[in-house]
This record gives structure tokens, sequence and C-alpha cells, in this order.
């Protein structure tokens, strides 16, 4: 082709090689600009793993009141010691104990009639989360605490030990599924689909089932030890990724 281009330098004026150069190239440029272009489609993809607890997290607090403020929070260490050996005693491990919160404070009853509050003694209140392994402890860790001391139920709360393992579950599923996407998009419309080109997590969600304040009291009062009353359910771990395939021709 170059011994094409200065055999027409030879016969056409000085003014025209260089054009007629260009336009040779430019000529071969197109058509493998035009192969090297990738076509691609682009899709998003949802997981979703159904799966059990197998853990469980409660938040109970101890209340006690007096008129001075040693002996209320004396009565409240008395007590508190009392539901977390409770829950020493049905073995549930001393790093799954935690207290997250110890308050002593005026008490103030307000007065309907004078429309103002009066100071009433002292509260003291402390709020110990406990973590259950076993949920086949529950009903009775629930029954003995409040039995020895525990005067409210904040929260029980329940999740996976094994989070990571089901998130990675959950993303497999994910792009399996946006890979089954693109390979129909792909066929309908004549093409095979080719390598994944990119690939983006949008997110992995671990929903974490919670009792409401009043029905952990119910539970509390009328079913503590009813294994019934506390029925975890399932839990739906989801995961969501967008992922961009190649198309390329199908074989003839």
């Amino acid at each position: 082709m170059i011994a094409a281009v200065f055999n027409a330098r030879s016969s056409i004026g000085m003014g025209t090689p260089l054009t007629l150069f260009l336009a040779l190239i430019l000529g071969l440029a197109a058509p493998a600009y035009a192969q090297d272009r990738v076509f691609t489609v682009s899709v998003s993809g949802e997981g979703i793993i159904q799966v059990s607890p197998d853990m469980a997290s409660i938040w109970f607090s101890v209340v006690t009141h007096d008129d001075l403020p040693d002996r209320a929070r004396s009565l409240n260490a008395d007590a508190s010691a009392a539901a977390m050996n409770a829950a020493r005693e049905l073995g549930i491990d001393e790093r799954d104990l935690q207290l997250e919160g110890l308050q002593l404070a005026p008490r103030r009853v307000y007065d309907p009639d004078r429309r103002v509050y009066d100071q009433d003694g002292f509260e003291a209140t402390r709020t110990v989360k406990v973590i259950v392994r076993d949920l086949d402890v529950l009903p009775d860790l629930v029954a003995a605490i409040v039995d020895n001391g525990a005067n409210q139920l904040n929260n029980i709360q329940y999740g996976l030990q094994n989070r990571e393992a089901i998130e990675l579950e959950a993303l497999s599923s994910a792009v399996n599924r946006a890979k089954e996407k693109a390979s129909v998009m792909a066929r309908e419309l004549g093409w095979s689909l080719g390598k994944a080109l990119q690939i983006n997590e949008q997110g992995v969600s671990v929903p974490q089932t919670r009792l409401q304040m009043e029905a952990v009291s119910m539970m509390a009062k009328d079913d503590g030890g009813n294994p019934d009353a506390f029925a975890a359910g399932e839990l739906d771990v989801r995961a969501s990724v967008t992922v961009a395939f190649g198309l390329v021709e199908p074989e003839e």
C-alpha cells in the first residue's frame, strides 16, 4: 500500500500525495475500529437466602427506688447481680454479659393537682445486654432474669452467628441471577453472552428481627418459659449486584 502511495506521488501534482495518503490510512482504519467495538449488556441481579436465626440478644433493666441514693444504688446492684447470676447458671458465658448503662438520678413524680413535679427519692437504673447463642435456652433465660430482679425487658433481637458465610451465599445467588437475565436478553436479540467485563456490589442486607417491648413484657409475664412464645421465624438475607457482559455473534 505504501508503494501505491509513492507511485501516485510520481504521477500527480505536489499538493495531492499527502491528501491521498491520509485518505488511504483513514479508509483502512474505519473498518478496524468497527471490528474492535465491544457490545455489552448490563443487568442487575438480586439473591435472597432464607435462613433461620441461630442467636439472640436480650436487653433488660433493673430499676430500684429509695429515699436515699446510696440505698437505691445498693438495691440495684444486688438485684442486677441476682439476674446476671441466673443467666450464668443457664450457661451464658461471661463474654456474653455486658453492662450497657448505669444511672442514678432523683425520681420526679408529677402532681396533676398542682401541675408540678415533686422529688420522690432516688432511682437507680442498670441496663444489661445478654447474647444467647443457644435459642433453646431463650425462654428459660427470660423467665429466670425476670424472677431474679429484672423488672424491665427492653428488647429481644434475633441474628446470625455466621453472618459472613450467608452474605457470600447471597452474593453468589445474585451473580448467578444476573447471568441468567443477561443470557435471556442476549439470546432474544440474536447474540451470545460473552465474559463479564464489570461487576459492582450494590449491597448486602441482613435484617434483624426484633420483638416490640410490649410483646417482650407480656411474654415475660405470661409465657416466660414457653418456647412457642419466642418463635424467631426466618430472615431474608438479600444481596444485589450489577454486571456488564460482553456480547459476541453466535457461531454459524
